[in-house]
């Protein structure tokens, strides 16, 4: 079987190094992948939003699957593209993907549809959008209502950010379009965590629970990033607040998007908080998480192609997972989410029996050395029977970082409180 990764992160490195492992899966590309992904995938110079030459590569090349990993080529219709041509493809079409594409729609599904989420009010206009966050007071959530690669939400703690925030979307056209509007929510206090479900129509499979980090600093201090690390699964979150995740969210988000005629095929991603009142979502993904991914793959013991067509047969899948504990901390150039310099040489990246390396922004140099192309460098993982464990070896390994000034990482993954 042929299989075709659209992407070039540390999420589709992942699913590429899960592939590998399928007795089924005789060859793997990877539009446009990158220096990590090259070690075990073929590589295609192909963006990963340039439908038609994608289109025309999977039939070229015959491809039997593809699966998409981010999320800009979802809202911009590559499944219907590829299901256009026949081809078998991975991910929610277009008018699905719009619950990741824009938050206004996300919040006023959720209204409709009675699924526990933040009280919130969409604006374009600055005016009133700064009187409603001095109504409302701080903190609060200001949120671009497009794709802003992780970064369009602003956690404002005092009013003055929350005023700052609409100015720079609003006003500075910051994010571009995806800030043209803006959602304004309440601040929810409690305990974050994901959970990916495989979707396909009403039926929905949940995978394990995962915890993330965003902000960039230790004790998460610093600016939102795309997420500098992760843990699954988590021990503190209690299974029933998972069961009723399953069953008043996602199930409900199933069901609602097939009744609106927007029938949903894929990965789900709930970005959840534990309130006093219960599991509330702060946002939904039409995709895997990043770098969440990267600990949840390595844990399950299933085939992914396996799975993938038996979700989408209507087939339970009868998800296995190891036994144990992943963690996974991010490697980030120096400035990230701000400017940072790139093609900045990295030490040596050698995994060894204890560790597993995920690469998310690096090129290969002819002399085989990598190089920084991104923001979030590559991700660090361990699967261990304890997160002690796990940090312990991570964190051994993450030394070879020590001495470049070039580059940053948290050193509390898996201890947050968040």
């Amino acid at each position: 079987m042929k299989v075709l990764v659209i992407g070039g992160g540390g999420r589709e490195h992942i699913i590429v190094k899960k592939l590998k492992l399928s007795k089924r899966v005789t060859e793997i590309f990877a539009a446009p992948g990158n220096g990590g992904i090259a070690q075990d995938a073929t590589c295609v110079p192909i963006k990963d939003d340039a439908i038609e030459e994608l289109v025309a590569f999977a039939q070229k090349e015959e491809i039997d699957w593809t699966i998409v990993g981010p999320e800009v080529p979802l809202t911009k219709g590559v499944v219907d593209a590829f299901q256009e041509k026949n081809l078998k493809v991975f991910g929610p079409k277009k008018e699905a993907a719009l619950i990741e594409g824009s938050k206004d729609f996300a919040k006023a599904f959720m209204k409709q549809y009675d699924i526990p989420t933040a009280k919130y009010q969409t604006f374009t206009d600055v005016e009133k959008a700064k009187a409603y966050v001095q109504q409302e007071g701080a903190p609060i959530v200001i949120k671009a209502d497009g794709l802003a690669a992780g970064k369009g939400v602003v956690v404002a703690m005092k009013e003055q950010q929350a005023l700052d925030a609409v100015d720079n979307m609003l006003t500075d056209n910051k994010f571009g379009e995806a800030g043209s509007r803006v959602v304004i929510e309440e601040y929810l206090e409690g305990k974050e965590f994901s959970l990916f479900a495989l979707v396909d129509g009403e039926n929905v499979y949940p995978m394990v629970p995962a915890r993330d980090h965003k902000r960039a600093y230790d004790n998460d201090e610093g600016p939102n990033t795309g997420g500098m690390g992760a843990f699954s699964p988590v021990p503190d979150l209690d299974p029933k607040l998972v069961e009723f995740t399953v069953e008043k969210i996602l199930k409900p988000v199933a069901k609602g998007m097939k009744k609106e005629g927007r029938r949903y095929t894929g990965v789900l991603y709930g970005g959840l908080i534990e309130t006093k009142e219960g599991p509330k979502v702060i946002e939904f993904n039409a995709r895997f998480g990043d770098p969440e991914t990267q600990v949840v793959l390595p844990l399950l013991e299933n085939d992914l192609i396996q799975v993938i067509e038996d979700v989408t047969a209507g087939k339970d899948p009868q998800f296995q997972w190891k036994n144990g504990y992943a963690i996974g901390t991010v490697v980030a150039s120096k400035g990230y989410p701000g400017s940072y310099a790139k093609n900045v040489v990295l030490p040596d990246l050698k995994a060894n029996d204890q560790v597993y390396v995920i690469h998310a922004g690096t090129g290969q140099s002819q002399d085989g050395s990598f190089y920084s192309t991104g923001g979030r460098v590559l991700l660090v993982g361990s699967i261990q029977d304890s997160p002690e464990q796990a940090q312990k070896e991570i964190y051994q390994y993450l030394k070879r970082f020590d001495q470049n000034d070039d580059f940053f990482y948290r050193k509390d993954i898996g201890f947050s409180k968040e």
